[in-house]
């Protein structure tokens, strides 16, 4: 049946049963569809049209459709290649701007990476073609971070050795003692989130300040010279020791006298159980420290040099070694002979040789390379077949005093008065790490630096008393 609209208001209806205005709504909402929605307009309704949550979406899409406008219309200068650490052009950060890079900005960026004031006499650009080869070398270096601060020396530490398969260190002071640690055990300090290290056990016989440490190749035995001109033997504490027990005397083996003079430093022998020592007296002496009957076996003065300084073994060679004395040179000795072989030379200049003072000699364990740490902030490099200087550099800001190769002859670890150690590429002869280390006291700061044999430990020994140790 169809109902028509009549005079008394009522709605008519079709054939098919459909109100004539919803057809009507249908019609307006069709050409609604038609037309692009305009977002204005809908944000115009009322309340009573768009309820407040709907209001909200509408908002944050508009915010967004202008967000995106705006980045395609702006020009970014910025570019990103790969993340690693150097740039091999700059040597700088990898967020290289399209722009030549800033001298300030490149100089910022050298003292984030603790590159130091010597950063640019160290840090040299490498050659593209070697590029592959650098990033897998940046990738796979380490950074050290410190990890422990050993306090209980009441002096200066003059000397810091690494146990060779343990995580043992043994420290030697001013304070007359030896100190043995296990890294293993830490305690919780008071009024302090981090752990600390505290002493196993305490070395005492010596009358005098220590100046020198080692510990043989199989860890049995620790080695210890002094202002009292004796070199003591020791036999190494368990790692279990209670550091409460009483002092146990059958820790020391052997008392080495000989030298007249204070004992600057002790080389043990990478085999065979023997040690060099040198001393303010103007020899060296090579000892077999558990002859308790006769452990001298040999002296070896020098008719050119006065005093020697430190003293090393050859590594790469057997039967030789190497000392530095107090007129700036070096010479290799062979331990049969006991004759001089070949002569290291920084200068003949007599002025230039009064600046160069070696406080330290360290042998590559594989190469045929000798490594001196000097007076005037040098670090040199010799060949040890040759005699000839191969390299010299710039290495701190003040006196370098210490130096140790770690066991795979690729890094170089150097203490300074400068109050930093610094860690070197061998291969480049870069500085990759320095870290500040200590305070000075009385002119000088950091006395000796170590790497473990075997374990990922570096530590250095201080004038302020305290040992730092970075993993």
């Amino acid at each position: 049946t169809m109902r028509n609209k009549n005079d008394s208001g009522d709605v008519d209806m079709d054939d098919d049963g459909v109100d004539d205005d919803d057809d009507d709504d249908d019609d307006d909402e069709m050409g609604m569809a038609d037309d692009v929605i305009d977002m204005t307009s809908i944000c115009k309704f009322g309340p009573d049209d768009v309820d407040a949550e709907a209001e909200e979406v509408v908002n944050e899409l508009q915010l967004l459709t202008e967000d995106i406008s705006n980045k395609e219309n702006e020009q970014s200068d910025w570019k990103i290649p790969n993340r690693d650490v150097f740039n091999k052009n700059t040597n700088n950060a990898n967020w290289i701007k399209n722009e030549p890079v800033d001298e300030m900005v490149d100089n910022n960026l050298d003292l984030a990476l603790g590159l130091g004031e010597l950063a640019q006499l160290t840090v040299n650009n490498e050659s593209e073609s070697n590029a592959d080869v650098v990033d897998m070398k940046t990738a796979s270096r380490k950074t050290w971070n410190a990890k422990y601060t050993l306090r209980s020396h009441f002096d200066g530490v003059r000397a810091l050795a690494f146990h060779p398969t343990e995580s043992i260190l043994i420290t030697a002071s001013e304070d007359h003692t030896m100190k043995l640690w296990n890294l293993q055990k830490t305690v919780a300090p008071k009024k302090s989130a981090s752990l600390d290290v505290e002493p196993l056990y305490t070395f005492r016989s010596h009358t005098g300040p220590v100046f020198c440490l080692a510990i043989s190749k199989n860890g049995e035995h620790c080695y210890s010279g002094g202002l009292d001109n004796v070199i003591k033997v020791w036999s190494m504490p368990s790692v279990n020791i209670d550091p409460y027990d009483s002092y146990d005397k059958n820790i020391l083996i052997n008392t080495l006298e000989g030298h007249e003079d204070a004992v600057w430093g002790i080389s043990v022998h990478h085999n065979r159980s023997e040690l060099l020592s040198c001393s303010a007296d103007g020899s060296i002496k090579l000892w077999s420290p558990t002859n308790l009957k006769s452990p001298c076996l040999s002296s070896y003065v020098s008719d050119q040099d006065e005093t020697p300084t430190s003293v090393d073994y050859v590594r790469d060679v057997e039967g030789q070694f190497v000392a530095s004395y107090n007129s700036s040179h070096c010479v290799i000795y062979d331990i049969e002979t006991k004759s001089p072989i070949t002569r290291l030379e920084c200068s003949k200049d007599p002025a230039e040789m009064a600046t160069q003072l070696i406080h330290r000699v360290k042998c590559h364990p594989t190469l045929p390379l000798t490594i001196t740490a000097h007076d005037d902030h040098h670090i040199r490099f010799f060949d040890n077949n040759t005699g000839k200087m191969v390299h010299s550099m710039v290495a701190h800001l003040d006196a370098v005093t210490s130096l140790a190769v770690d066991p795979n002859g690729l890094y170089l670890l150097s203490g300074s008065h400068d109050s930093s150690i610094r860690i070197w590429n061998l291969e480049s002869k870069t500085c990759v790490q320095e870290i500040t280390a200590h305070r000075k006291k009385l002119d000088e700061s950091i006395l000796d630096v170590a790497f473990h044999p075997s374990e990922a430990y570096i530590a250095s020994a201080g004038a302020d008393s305290l040992v730092k140790v970075f993993v």
